[in-house]
């Protein structure tokens, strides 16, 4: 399975925005989902693998989406479903 199959909203995101992974100094999060807007998701929590990250990630731009009203799509031009908690 690719990373677009596993992960939709993050391939989305990163075609249009920014996500950031790692720390720069040890009070930054460790990872980071960025719009023109500002932070619309971060942790500092650590994660047992980055497929853990990732899937959180995933949530995380999931349900900001979903609270915006943001629907993203995929290179296909088709919307992507939310997830569900």
């Amino acid at each position: 399975m690719s990373l677009e199959e596993k992960y939709p909203f993050i391939a989305s995101w990163v075609r249009d925005d920014q996500i950031q992974i790692g720390q720069a100094e040890y009070y930054e999060p460790i990872a980071a989902v960025i719009d023109a807007g500002g932070v619309v998701w971060e942790t500092d929590e650590p994660f047992a693998s980055l497929d853990a990250l990732f899937g959180e990630m995933e949530r995380g731009i999931g349900r900001w989406c979903k609270e915006e009203g943001i629907e993203l799509v995929d290179r296909q031009g088709r919307v992507i479903p939310w997830p569900v908690e």
